[in-house]
């Protein structure tokens, strides 16, 4: 992909994402995240109407008249983005392949974000860490946010997958690399002191992960975000295909005019997403469903509505 083009579908996602960050999910980003951490700010008398729980019993005692603790929400948040780049991802059976989709869903929570003064890092992964963004603010950061999710690897498009193409090979996305999610969790964990709030983006083709998932969410505030093409869940009847894996590179033919094959793959299909999902709920992790072929703000404005109606139980 060359750089105009990288250029042009960053302004593109820029353009389409941002009415819907200032009209439908600035608010939910707001409800749900600000003010999940206080602060201690002083202690001062106590006033007919305050709450007696916050009463200072310590001062209060030493100075014979009632004071309170006062304390405001944590204003500034840190959201880390860890976005998948694996050679699955580059996959779409439609207008837009799972990449351009993670690209334009870290588009939407990074804007969010900056729009209300919060910091924003990247975590670029397939079976080792490609690239870490540290956390910052501006408009600016969130767009080359957006930009290295689309751009990482693009060098490679077109080419043959197995072959080092230039001196920048390092960060090509070949088969059998596969995807190590729990890896990029743990170079997170490693470089992250302070709580974030951490959305994971992959299509999880990857196994041994949810241990890792798990030990960060005690630390952190860890979302999974799982990407799928409807391709992945359901084939046509169009006869004989050949296909290609591409985390392994193993390559098969299939009878896709096989109803029995075609019940079969959508099964797995469906029990590896419902399985992923009650996994990591049961876990503690919260766990958004996106479609490729559809509306990224959807599934994330659901998401805002759940965590907004936990939140006030």
């Amino acid at each position: 992909m060359l750089a105009r083009d990288i250029i042009r579908r960053v302004r593109e996602i820029q353009v389409r994402t941002g009415r819907h960050v200032a009209d439908v999910l600035a608010g939910g980003y707001v409800s749900v995240f600000k003010g999940g951490g206080i602060e201690f700010e002083e202690v001062r008398p106590y006033v007919a109407g305050d709450d007696i729980r916050a009463i200072d019993w310590n001062v209060t005692a030493r100075t014979g008249e009632p004071y309170i603790k006062r304390y405001v929400e944590e204003r500034q948040l840190t959201l880390m983005l860890m976005a998948d780049v694996s050679a699955s991802q580059d996959f779409g059976s439609d207008a837009r392949s799972k990449r351009d989709v993670a690209a334009e869903l870290c588009a939407l929570l990074a804007f969010s974000a900056i729009r209300n003064d919060d910091k924003v890092g990247l975590v670029l992964f397939h079976n080792g860490v490609e690239q870490y963004i540290p956390p910052r603010k501006g408009n600016k950061h969130a767009l080359r946010v957006v930009r290295e999710v689309l751009a990482h690897g693009a060098e490679n498009e077109g080419a043959d997958a197995g072959l080092a193409v230039n001196s920048r090979a390092r960060r090509l996305r070949t088969p059998r690399q596969g995807t190590d999610i729990a890896r990029a969790v743990e170079f997170l964990m490693s470089v992250t002191k302070r709580k974030t709030v951490c959305f994971v983006v992959s299509d999880y083709f990857d196994d041994h992960f949810e241990r890792a998932l798990q030990t960060a969410n005690q630390r952190h505030d860890v979302i999974a975000v799982l990407v799928t093409d409807p391709r992945e869940l359901e084939v046509p009847p169009v006869g004989l295909v050949q296909l290609r894996d591409a985390e392994s590179g193993r390559i098969g033919v299939y009878d896709t005019s096989s109803r029995s094959f075609r019940a079969a793959l959508a099964r797995d299909a469906d029990a590896r997403v419902q399985g992923l999902e009650k996994r990591l709920r049961s876990s503690g992790i919260d766990f958004v469903h996106v479609d490729a072929s559809r509306s990224v703000v959807d599934p994330l404005v659901r998401f805002f509505r759940m965590r907004d109606r936990r939140k006030r139980k």
